[in-house]
Parts: C-alpha cells; sequence; structure tokens
C-alpha cells in the first residue's frame, strides 16, 4: 500500500482529499484562463464593426466591404495593427474606401448572416477557410469575395490592395500583373 500510495495511486479517504485538490486547483485555473482572456482587438482608430452590422451597411450604402479576420494573441496580428493599421494614409483610405468588419476568428460570439442564418465567429472564419491569422479580405457589397491576402501586411501593402480594389484594378487583372505596372 504504501508503495502505491508514493506514486500517486491513493485510496479511501484520502482520494477524496485530491479531487477536493484538484478540483480547486481546476477552478483557479478556470477563473484565471477566463479573467485574462480578453476578447481580440481590431486596429484603433478605424470604424470597425462586427460582420452582420458590416455587411448590412455595405448592402445599404452600396459600398464593398473590408473584413479582417484576428484572433486574440495573434502575434502577426498586433504587428500589423501597430505597423500597417497605423498609417494615416491607410487609416483614411479603408475608412473613407469600405465598410470596415473585425471578425475574431475564434469567437463563439453570435453573428446573424444576411440571410437570416446565426453562426459564430469561429464558423465564419470556418466558411472562409481561415485557419490563421490575420486573413484580410475584400468584399462586393452583395458579400463576393474580390481578393483575400493572409500574414502580416505592411502600410504599403496595405495601400496597393486598396488601389487594386478600388480603381476596380481587379476586375481587369491580376494583383500581381498590377503591381508590376505601378511600381
Amino acid at each position: 500500500m504504501g508503495w502505491a500510495y508514493s506514486i500517486g495511486m491513493q485510496t479511501g479517504p484520502k482520494q477524496s482529499n485530491s479531487v477536493g485538490f484538484w478540483v480547486s486547483v481546476f477552478f483557479i485555473a478556470l477563473s484565471i484562463g477566463i479573467g485574462s482572456r480578453a476578447a481580440a482587438d481590431a486596429p484603433k482608430g478605424y470604424p470597425f464593426l462586427s460582420y452582420d452590422e458590416a455587411a448590412r451597411a455595405a448592402g445599404a450604402q452600396n459600398k464593398r466591404l473590408f473584413l479582417y479576420f484576428g484572433r486574440y494573441g495573434c502575434g502577426w496580428c498586433d504587428k500589423t495593427n501597430k505597423e500597417a493599421f497605423s498609417d494615416a494614409a491607410v487609416r483614411e483610405r479603408y475608412a473613407a474606401n469600405y465598410v470596415l468588419a473585425y471578425v475574431d476568428a475564434e469567437s463563439g460570439e453570435r453573428l446573424t448572416l444576411p440571410s437570416g442564418e446565426r453562426i459564430t465567429g469561429a464558423e465564419l472564419g470556418a466558411r472562409y477557410n481561415v485557419f490563421a491569422t490575420p486573413v484580410f479580405m475584400w468584399m462586393e457589397p452583395g458579400g463576393e469575395v474580390i481578393g483575400r491576402v493572409a500574414g502580416i501586411q505592411t502600410a504599403k501593402q496595405l495601400r496597393a490592395y486598396d488601389e487594386f480594389v478600388h480603381s476596380g484594378g481587379y476586375k481587369q487583372k491580376s494583383f500581381r500583373a498590377f503591381l508590376a505596372e505601378i511600381e
């Protein structure tokens, strides 16, 4: 019995004390995890809306939608937010040219699609094959995807994507061909 106890196998009353200890540890860890888990944030200084609000606004205003999938703890999102979205020209262009939507790709927050279907932010991400963040998408007011890029983006890249989409360049050529012309 002494040998079994020394490697963690317990029986009788000692087991209930152990269970109580581990239940306490679980609830402490859970409360720390919940308390420290913050929602993923969109870049500061931009009029980002939830996806469902933005989709309705894009349709009502007949304006293209810019969709940003991020998530809490995403280092690439933070880097892009700090280095690219801090650029005044990016802020001005995107606020003027698009209805902006931000979705936490891991969120359980419920969204209502234009069809009336209710899904979570995570489910929306899965529908758009967002399995790593950040992902940026440009969409027509009706929801058709114009373009999509993933990973860290610079201010220069975001300005170029805006020019490509806003000018209608995507209707005539690839982004690569468009870049070759403007560089």
